[in-house]
């Protein structure tokens, strides 16, 4: 067993997803606990051009793995466990996604260790300990891994990507799959309805919640939006009432978002609310309870009703 850290990044339609990088950042601080080496493995796809833009700061290696062009879950586990054979890392990170859920646990099974799923935080300090939220994140638990290695999924939004230049060797991992044991194959892509924009990919978000009262006022808050060149969206409530689509809602039902600036219209601030927007850079609160949650998260906030400040600000941005 080495003291190295190996992640294992992630993409789709070949693009890789944001939290590839933030594995990185969480890889590296874990790497510097345990005194290792930082390697990340791209398997599949463009794994080149994957390569290029995984290679930023504190990645020490990166592995390509070519093989096939989509996520395959048996190709998935073949390939990690060949290559946690070969590096021994002492911890393997996926994210914990659609895809890492998948063959995470798989691997964790197949390797025979144990697996800490969704974690917020983990840190080394002669074993890993991992924090996770529960009980729809009103409740932390800090779990401590007894066991010398570990194979933990990390959620999305809770550390910074990656960025800079890196200077990491990148090497071509010779990966002979067993096709055997390949079972499944991916055929093609079936396009959903997923409305008209991805709040995920907004910098600037003003969500709005139940204190806007009726719908029809739902038009101030959109004017407020466009003065401020920002993407609509909004708290579970009123996307419940049909006021909004589903794409639109923010929260643990909903998208996590990481915009540089969140301004929560209205919104108290609940836990499942809370949990997908806590990682944006700048939050700023309206709300006429001075006792509402969100100000406890908040950056910046206004106890005032909002149907006095948003017309207020509105004024302001267009006057510019």
């Amino acid at each position: 067993m080495s003291d190295d850290v190996l992640v294992v990044a992630e993409h789709r339609r070949g693009s890789l997803r944001d939290v590839s990088f933030e594995l990185v950042t969480v890889g590296r601080e874990l790497a510097d606990e345990t005194g290792g080496d930082l390697h990340v493995a791209v398997v599949s796809g463009d794994v080149d051009a994957h390569a290029e833009s995984l290679n930023v700061e504190g990645v020490d290696v990166v592995h390509t793995v070519a093989v096939g062009e989509e996520f395959n879950h048996d190709v998935y586990l073949q390939a990690a466990v060949a290559l946690d054979e070969a590096l021994a890392p002492r911890y393997l990170l996926a994210p914990n996604s659609v895809n890492g859920l998948d063959y995470a646990p798989a691997v964790a099974g197949a390797l025979d260790r144990p697996l800490v799923p969704d974690a917020v935080a983990l840190s080394h300090d002669d074993g890993l300990t991992a924090t996770r939220e529960l009980y729809g994140s009103k409740v932390e638990s800090t779990v401590r891994v007894e066991a010398e290695r570990a194979v933990a999924t990390v959620r999305g939004g809770e550390w910074p990507a990656a960025e800079g230049p890196g200077e990491a060797a990148v090497e071509a991992f010779e990966l002979e799959v067993d096709e055997s044991l390949v079972r499944s194959r991916v055929t093609g892509f079936v396009e959903t309805a997923t409305g008209d924009v991805d709040i995920a990919d907004a910098d600037v978000l003003v969500s709005v919640g139940r204190g806007i009262g009726e719908e029809e006022n739902l038009e101030l808050v959109e004017r407020l939006a466009d003065a401020m060149g920002a993407t609509l969206s909004a708290s579970r409530p009123i996307v419940d009432s049909g006021w909004l689509p589903k794409n639109r809602q923010v929260g643990q039902s909903g998208k996590v978002v990481t915009p540089d600036v969140y301004l929560a219209v209205g919104i108290s601030g609940a836990v499942q609310h809370v949990a997908g927007m806590k990682g944006a850079d700048t939050i700023v609160a309206i709300n006429t309870d001075p006792n509402a949650p969100i100000f406890d998260i908040a950056d910046y906030g206004v106890v005032a009703d909002l149907f006095d400040v948003v017309p207020a600000l509105i004024d302001a941005l267009e006057a510019e």
